[in-house]
């Protein structure tokens, strides 16, 4: 009985726990298809005008806006919405002529394959760029850092992307220009998960892999840049705090190595907060990586949603919305729960 009985109970927290991630994530993606929806209503772009064209009889504009189902009211309209979205149902497409559903399972890797690449060079980079600044706090490497991560706040996308690609595209030749792969390259490679580096390995196809890593290494290292400098900065903030703390200086007094006071009594504490500030950064990635995407000719959702915005095709501005921001409520949540189980305290 009292081995049973602490079983059921964590069973029972368990269950709870996962019901109440499950109830709070799906409200909180209700209330994002709800604010979609109704800036896709209240903006002044005309989808039916979209579609029909300027010089559409009324009878035609009529037709269209009725098949469109606008003529309902606008309670019925977003019943109607919700019901599509769990159907996977997000319109179609007038740029591309296809289900938005389906260009978005399409775009959506490759903004993947670029911001994951971002984050990695991000936290290789940020962590231990935050932590030296902490170590080292008030001199000169301090100062450096400092003013590295001011420049990845104040830096603008597409000067930082352009200068990129003058100088190491087509002055130095280091790396490949814009594109996802050489024109020669597309389509040798089957499209198993979307992702080109990952479908070119399990194909064994080195030359495709090798050249798609050439042209992803620049875009993602320019899209990491901005992510380094919040890193950094937090990491340093988070560990100025902990190597002002009591313990730290017991260490220090009983002889402990510097290297072990910083990377083991130091840096330990940080991790846990550390997550979050590594997953918002990786939605940001996710969520930001539009004006990269323009400039490198990136096939990516940023992309899509720009062209989408030009020819004022709202279904697909709506449904790359709604995709980023469920990507960005996904890592939100999922960094909470990581949170819970690497500190004890907060379960």
């Amino acid at each position: 009985m009292s081995t049973d009985a602490p079983k059921g109970h964590r069973l029972k927290r368990t269950i709870l726990s996962l019901g109440g991630f499950i109830v709070v994530t799906l409200l909180t993606f209700i209330g994002l298809m709800t604010i979609t929806f109704f800036i896709g209503r209240v903006i002044p772009i005309d989808p039916v005008l979209s579609i029909v064209g300027d010089r559409a009889t009324q009878e035609q504009y009529d037709a269209a806006r009725l098949a469109l189902g606008l003529d309902r009211p606008l309670i019925i309209q977003f019943i109607s919405y919700i019901g599509d979205v769990f159907q996977g149902d997000l319109g179609h497409s007038i740029s591309t002529n296809r289900p938005v559903a389906s260009d978005l399972l399409q775009v959506f890797p490759a903004t993947l394959e670029m911001a994951t690449l971002g984050i990695v060079i991000g936290v290789g980079m940020g962590v231990p760029l935050g932590v030296w600044a902490a170590a080292f706090h008030g001199t000169w490497i301090d100062q450096i850092i400092r003013v590295f991560a001011l420049l990845g706040y104040s830096v603008p996308a597409f000067w930082l992307g352009l200068v990129g690609l003058v100088v190491f595209y087509a002055n130095l030749g280091w790396v490949s220009g814009p594109g996802r792969v050489d024109i020669f390259y597309e389509g040798l490679v089957e499209p198993r998960t979307g992702l080109l580096l990952v479908d070119a390995a399990l194909a064994a196809d080195w030359d495709v892999f090798w050249n798609a890593l050439d042209h992803l290494i620049l875009p993602a290292s320019i899209l990491a840049f901005f992510s380094v400098a919040y890193i950094a900065r937090m990491t340093r903030s988070f560990m100025l705090d902990q190597l002002g703390q009591e313990y730290i200086t017991t260490a220090r007094a009983k002889g402990v190595s510097e290297w072990r006071v910083i990377w083991t009594h130091g840096f330990r504490p940080i991790r846990v907060p550390l997550i979050t500030v590594i997953g918002l950064s990786y939605a940001a990635l996710l969520e930001g990586s539009v004006m990269i995407e323009t400039v490198f000719s990136w096939p990516g959702i940023g992309n899509y949603l720009t062209v989408a915005l030009l020819n004022a095709d709202m279904n697909a501005v709506l449904g790359a919305t709604l995709v980023i921001g469920a990507v960005f409520i996904l890592i939100n949540r999922l960094s909470d729960v990581l949170y819970r189980v690497l500190d004890p305290r907060s379960r």
